[in-house]
């Protein structure tokens, strides 16, 4: 099994007083917490093993009532036929450690499309972060675990007139617009609103381009803000996004400078600009090309230059991936397996095909393999521990639905697998569950989330003294 724990660092981190107000008293949404030294793999090794005993039961035993009677003794809902994740929150809560370390005037506004998990929301609301939501029903979700309407923008330049009504009634008053069409529904709908004006910046290094669809061009600029004034609107700063999985962290140096510029002319229109909003684009896995520290080096250096801290400015950022990318790890079972024969070179053996099939697959958890080109492929293991030197087979693995776009991998060298053997995926939490469906009638994959005592602890802390240890 791959190494999964994570290493705690409790370094001491000052916050903002508002997390003391924020924690609450028990583990977000059915979180679970690892106390007396277990570890995420104990859990994990832990479900597996209840759910193979529930099969177990299941085949032995015809009569339905005893398997549900045996299934309601073990704490088990009726879904043991389910892929599930384990959310490991710890992950999270370090993510945030390191953001504050490296970005430490970049205040973060979660992306809450990239993963909505409640857990995950309610972690990041006690750690005081912001939230990044697009739609109506991420305002609601994000309001309904506890977020403030101030900790909230409404990053979306094309908004139904609807949902803009709901923000407003709702206290939501930062929301971005990049079109005069949207400024005069905004008009219309909530005249109060404190405008981010959206514009585009080179999404050329980005695995996940976004300037083709949203953000105004630097020469329609003063337009629009003389068209927002002309409409009474308060126009607050500028927002940009270089793209979702950027390889190049130097683009946030152009990007900067180009916002320094519409700040000029908007201030020199008669706006009070008070906020630059940087965007996303950060990785949330260790094995990507830029980390965060070298964005950081480039984006400090640029704040420094065309906004010091003197300026007044609050600096927000957009980042998804960043936080949960890495915290999701997804457990699938072997629901069935095919032998494909080759004898073409008269030799039994000599190519056979090892086809497996899971209970997971495109359109549910593992739909990041054909939506999100920065995400393109997967690489399962298996959970129980295999001898090294066991014979390896061509396979194929298939998710679950009647589809033969549902393809997992191929070409994958591995040893022989049986019905009913678990494989484990990591780095599955970005753009994953936010968007399953039930395709075929396959339900969505069960989310556990988990928390180990010592975080646990240190958040308490600081829901105690206001830091986090």
């Amino acid at each position: 099994m791959k190494k999964m724990e994570k290493n705690t660092d409790h370094a001491s981190v000052t916050l903002n007083k508002a997390v003391m107000e924020v924690l609450p008293p028990e583990p977000p949404c059915d979180t679970v917490i690892l106390d007396n030294g277990r570890t995420i793999n104990n859990f994990i090794d832990n479900k597996i093993k209840e759910l193979d005993s529930l099969f177990n039961v299941g085949v032995i035993s015809t009569d339905l009532e005893k398997v549900l009677a045996v299934q309601m003794s073990m704490g088990i809902a009726h879904d043991n036929d389910l892929p599930f994740h384990v959310a490991n929150l710890d992950s999270v809560f370090e993510r945030h450690h390191r953001w504050l370390t490296h970005l430490p005037r970049v205040k973060p506004f979660y992306a809450v499309k990239c993963n909505n998990t409640p857990a995950v929301i309610q972690m990041l609301r006690a750690l005081d972060t912001g939230f990044d939501c697009a739609s109506k029903g991420e305002i609601q979700l994000a309001l309904s675990l506890g977020v403030t309407p101030d900790k909230i923008i409404y990053a979306h330049t094309t908004k139904p007139g609807f949902h803009i009504k709901y923000a407003c009634a709702h206290g939501v008053d930062l929301m971005t617009f990049d079109n005069e069409a949207e400024l005069l529904k905004i008009s219309q709908c909530h005249a109060k609103a404190k405008l981010i004006l959206r514009i585009i910046v080179d999404d050329s290094k980005s695995l996940v381009r976004l300037s083709s669809k949203f953000g105004a061009r630097l020469d329609t600029v003063e337009k629009l803000l003389e068209r927002a004034k002309e409409l009474g609107l308060e126009v607050i700063g500028v927002s940009f996004h270089v793209g979702s999985g950027c390889t190049d962290s130097l683009v946030f140096k152009q990007a900067i400078s180009d916002a320094r510029h519409v700040f000029d002319l908007a201030n020199l229109l008669g706006f009070q600009m008070t906020l630059l909003d940087i965007g996303g684009g950060f990785s949330g896995r260790e094995d990507f090309q830029v980390n965060i520290e070298e964005f950081s080096e480039v984006i400090n250096g640029a704040l420094d230059k065309f906004f010091p801290p003197e300026s007044g400015v609050q600096i927000i950022a957009e980042p998804g991936r960043y936080y949960v990318e890495s915290a999701f790890t997804l457990v699938v079972n072997i629901i069935a397996k095919r032998v494909d024969m080759d004898h073409s070179d008269g030799e039994e053996n000599s190519s056979n095909r090892m086809v497996y099939y899971i209970n997971d697959g495109v359109y549910g958890s593992l739909n990041c393999l054909i939506n999100d080109p920065a995400h393109t492929s997967v690489t399962p293991y298996l959970h129980k521990a295999v001898d090294g030197s066991k014979q390896r087979y061509w396979s194929v693995i298939w998710g679950p639905t009647c589809d033969s776009l549902d393809k997992i991998i191929e070409n994958y060298w591995i040893p022989e697998l049986e019905v009913g053997d678990w494989l484990l995926i990591d780095n599955m939490g970005a753009y994953s569950v936010s968007i399953t469906s039930t395709f075929n009638g396959f339900e969505k994959a069960h989310i556990y989330p988990v928390v180990t005592a010592e975080t646990w602890h240190a958040l308490n802390l600081s829901h105690t003294n206001g830091i986090i240890n």
